[in-house]
């Protein structure tokens, strides 16, 4: 990857430590530049295939507290759930009602229906012996009688 070196580390390598120096510009006259307590050095690593990695030590990042919330009562969140008990007792009673209102009218549709069949059925074989004359009607060796009078 890198012609200079052959593959194998060097023996020893010197490494050099930078002083980072601030910047005086012009424009930052009105600010006052506060330098922290003591300057972090700048550390060089040397990587396996000879390379020098040069950079400073970083402190990882601490994420900010977030703002404490102020505790809540225990009598409110009593509260709080004790009225979405109440509203879910009070949607369940009103399905159950409505449930068996429902329940209710289809079992008098079919209560109704099977007494419009039944009476249909009644019906029928009550005014369908009255068009044959109102007897009884036997089939013998093919006379037919009716109230005792022979018919040929």
């Amino acid at each position: 990857m890198y012609p200079e070196h052959s593959g194998h580390l060097p023996a020893e390598r010197a490494v050099t430590v930078h002083q980072p120096t601030p910047i005086t510009h012009p424009s930052t006259a009105q600010l006052v530049p506060v330098q922290p307590g003591a300057v972090p050095s700048v550390a060089s690593v040397v990587l396996p295939d000879g390379r020098v990695v040069t950079g400073y030590a970083i402190n990882p990042v601490q994420p900010e507290l977030l703002a404490t919330k102020p505790p809540v009562s225990r009598a409110a969140v009593n509260v709080a759930l004790g009225g979405v008990g109440f509203l879910a007792v009070c949607g369940g009673l009103l399905l159950l009602t409505s449930f068996i209102a429902a329940l209710t009218a289809f079992i008098t549709q079919l209560i109704t229906l099977a007494a419009v069949i039944f009476g249909g059925w009644i019906a029928v074989q009550i005014l369908g012996t009255s068009s044959h004359g109102g007897g009884t009607t036997v089939h013998i060796r093919k006379a037919v009688i009716k109230r005792n009078h022979f018919h040929g």
